[in-house]
């Protein structure tokens, strides 16, 4: 009796060492990518980067997206619910990570949309029709004609301003800016500047809300 006593005993005590060491490592990873999103904030936050909400926002969500990119156009708009759930203490600011096949060319459309006051509606409707212009995960700008001619933009200038250096040179700062994050697939997450452990909605919430009752 003893020695099972001593066996379940000796058990217990590896199962809490595991469970102990494991809760240890994974602080240690999100302290560790913690540090390493502050250390690089001037890579996460540009001011230039599209963005919706209260400037002056508590809780600034960062989000590193690719418009061709399927699970990006299921989280946008469960993002945009937390913002409206959450009025005035949520911003979010897109940062651009063209990584699928053709999409760099459907970004510089999105990005010269700015210029006539239409990112979001663009942005949307590149969402919503999204079957239609990305065939076997590659992204086919042509095929895009059709829905940003609804959106009432002057389309001549709409091509003329996307193949505008400065667009470019705007691309290829973001797709750096991803590398110096260590992001390498989208979306990618930054709230306040802390990775999200692991990718998921209910990850990217509980972080948000976490930092929403740290301004309370």
């Amino acid at each position: 009796m003893k020695q099972k006593n001593l066996f379940i005993a000796v058990i217990a005590l590896l199962i809490l060492v595991f469970a102990g060491g494991a809760f240890f490592y994974k602080n240690q990873q999100a302290q560790a990518a913690a540090q390493l999103a502050q250390q690089n904030m001037a890579a996460l936050v540009r001011a230039d980067a599209p963005s919706f909400g209260n400037p002056n926002a508590p809780v600034h969500i960062v989000e590193f997206f690719d418009p061709a990119c399927g699970t990006c156009r299921e989280f946008y708009p469960l993002v945009k619910a937390m913002m409206t759930a959450h009025p005035e203490k949520i911003r979010l600011s897109m940062r651009y990570a063209p990584f699928h096949p053709g999409s760099e060319s459907v970004v510089k459309v999105l990005e010269a949309s700015r210029k006539q006051g239409k990112f979001e509606q663009t942005l949307a409707a590149l969402f919503a029709g999204q079957d239609k212009w990305v065939l076997n995960h590659t992204a086919n700008v042509q095929l895009t004609g059709p829905i940003l001619e609804t959106l009432g933009m002057d389309m001549a200038k709409l091509q003329s301003d996307a193949n505008a250096p400065e667009v470019a040179t705007m691309i290829a700062r973001d797709l750096a800016d991803a590398k110096t994050m260590n992001v390498t697939m989208t979306p990618e997450y930054f709230v306040n500047g802390k990775p999200l452990p692991q990718f998921g909605l209910d990850e990217l919430k509980r972080l948000v809300d976490s930092e929403l009752a740290n301004t309370q």
